[in-house]
């Protein structure tokens, strides 16, 4: 019978502790289960601010050690934020000025918590990451046992479908898997907040953020017009016929669905689409934004196995969507184009579409474009 790889061989782990009650329980639970844990929190952008809203601030480095103190096992803060602002910062910025609009914490998942991270668990000898992420990773079954393909690792969704955390992790890879674990995959948050009330942990009370934790007033635009001033430049809002009906403050104020900051018009109208090139807002009515057909690229299977013929799927063009029926077609092993069963509303270039089959996510890919 299939299991959870959390709950099979025991060694030394290291913990990715936010200061949050999520991380903190992931850690207690592994050690509970008999692992050798080591605590860390990534100092990262945000970590000058002594703030309680985001994963990496200064006082979520006090909370983490708080907890690690309390449950008897050791923890360090490493310092990526070199490496954040390259990797995350960057192509946030990079992004909005050509008109899209980016999901920098899977960015951060990619590049940051399964790639640094783990090459510091194994600078100090640890056989696995873990965090705090509602997902779970199933083992492949030795061959011979049911299993005669020598299937590998899967990313399944989270048992708690409001906190299920799989769209952020579509782009792990079989190598990734196998040395992650996530404890809470089979927990509902309520579960979690009941353990560490249980274990007195001083976190257990502890509010999430749900925001960007680099942008701590939560003003993406000031933010923008910080670091790129030169994309706060004005042009024309134009609607699908190319007429000019109003005027912008520039591009990077601007996403699809978006109704403010657009003027007054007859009938409410959106934001449905951008165009870098001639510096232009586009704007529609709310019909406008239904699409039922993207590409997108590049695209990660985690199975490490790209499809060559088309496949029925469930997917989702954002972290709070609906999965939607779809049938995928690889166009080469980087891109796919994506035909939705029924039209989407405000798909976005620059977010990501995941690929679901059941509760196995499949894969995804930053959205190019759609019709």
């Amino acid at each position: 019978m299939n299991e959870t790889k959390n709950f099979i061989n025991k060694g030394k782990v290291l913990a990715a502790m936010s200061g949050g009650v999520d991380s903190s329980v992931a850690a207690a639970l592994l050690l509970k289960q008999g692992y050798d844990l080591i605590g860390i929190t990534m100092n990262l952008y945000c970590s000058k601010s002594s703030s309680d809203r985001g994963c990496c601030s200064a006082d979520a480095a006090k909370d983490a050690k708080k907890v690690a103190d309390i449950l008897g096992f050791p923890h360090y803060t490493v310092n990526f934020k070199e490496d954040f602002e390259n990797l995350v910062i960057d192509n946030f910025i990079e992004e909005y000025k050509n008109g899209r609009t980016p999901n920098p914490c899977i960015r951060c998942n990619q590049f940051i918590k399964f790639d640094l991270l783990l090459k510091k668990a194994k600078e100090l000898g640890a056989e696995y990451v873990a965090t705090g992420h509602y997902a779970r990773i199933i083992s492949p079954l030795p061959l011979g046992e049911g299993n005669k393909r020598g299937e590998g690792f899967k990313l399944l969704k989270g048992l708690d479908p409001i906190k299920d955390q799989s769209y952020v992790l579509y782009t792990l890879t079989q190598d990734i898997l196998a040395h992650t674990l996530f404890p809470l995959g089979e927990l509902t948050k309520k579960e979690v907040r009941d353990i560490a009330r249980k274990l007195k942990l001083p976190v257990a009370e502890k509010k999430e953020s749900q925001e960007i934790c680099f942008i701590e007033d939560d003003d993406y635009g000031r933010f923008l017009k910080e670091k790129i001033p030169e994309a706060a430049k004005p042009g024309p809002i134009i609607d699908l016929m190319g007429k000019e009906v109003g005027r912008h403050n520039g591009i990077i104020f601007y996403t699809i669905g978006q109704r403010s900051g657009i003027g007054a018009h007859a009938a409410k109208k959106y934001v449905v689409g951008i165009d870098p090139e001639k510096n232009a807002v586009i704007i529609g009515n709310d019909p406008d934004l239904f699409k039922d057909e993207l590409t997108a690229g590049p695209v990660n299977m985690i199975s490490g196995i790209f499809f060559t013929t088309p496949v029925e799927v469930k997917a989702k063009v954002r972290y709070n969507s609906i999965e939607s029926a779809a049938e995928l077609f690889p166009m080469d092993r980087e891109k796919v184009r994506l035909k939705f069963n029924q039209p989407q509303r405000a798909i976005t270039p620059g977010q990501s579409v995941v690929f679901y089959l059941g509760n196995e996510v499949l894969g995804g890919g930053i959205i190019e474009a759609c019709r």
